[in-house]
């Protein structure tokens, strides 16, 4: 039940719409960067083995087979190695995800403002950021005022005060979605490591009873 509920936990990360839309882009020949899914992928993998290894520990505790929950404990080991490995690697990626994201809508913004925009794609991507996200325009100068004399890439207000006060910059946006995606993961793989470990300690102690029951 565990493993189905973090592959289904994953399996939403992976096709949540705002992720898709923008990780899917294209500006010219270069895409857009996509090592946030790398964490996701792993998070799939980890849920679907843990259903399988799930069954197997079920079935190995039914038939009280020693050799079925060695191997259930071993499996358990090597997920949680692996789990430990990927929390480490998304500590240390957490900031680049984002950076890498945030420098990929810059060349794409620059692109959209040049003369000769109309012949890239530069200007559907950036729209594509803007209306995902519902902001406008990068953290700096130029972006603040994108809004008044670039309407043309931002998404429409009522009203010059409401573009003025409710548009956000992109890269605050972009801050806050992998922020809050990653969050869910991190809790995620927490919930995996308790389960895990609970997981092992009793496996450990049902063979043992098994190895010493008076029965065998």
């Amino acid at each position: 039940l565990a493993g189905g509920i973090i592959l289904g936990v994953a399996l939403w990360l992976r096709h949540d719409s705002q992720t898709t839309n923008i990780l899917y882009l294209q500006l010219g020949d270069k895409q857009a960067p996509n090592t946030f899914y790398v964490g996701i992928y792993i998070l799939i993998a980890v849920g679907a083995v843990m259903m399988f290894v799930g069954f197997l520990g079920c079935y190995g505790a039914i038939q009280e087979s020693q050799c079925l929950l060695g191997t259930f404990f071993t499996c358990l080991v090597i997920l949680f190695a692996c789990e430990v490995a990927a929390g480490i690697w998304g500590f240390v990626n957490k900031d680049q995800i984002a950076k890498d994201v945030k420098q990929f809508y810059d060349q794409a913004f620059q692109q959209a403002l040049m003369a000769d925009s109309e012949t890239n794609n530069g200007r559907a991507v950036v729209k594509t950021f803007h209306e995902t996200l519902d902001c406008c325009g990068p953290d700096n100068a130029i972006g603040a005022v994108t809004p008044l004399w670039r309407d043309d890439l931002c998404p429409k207000k009522d009203s010059i005060l409401k573009t003025i006060l409710e548009t956000s910059s992109c890269h605050k946006k972009i801050d806050e979605l992998f922020s809050g995606k990653l969050y869910l993961i991190g809790i995620a793989a927490i919930v995996v490591a308790v389960i895990m470990i609970f997981e092992m300690i009793l496996s450990m102690v049902l063979c043992c009873g098994i190895r010493n029951s008076s029965v065998y």
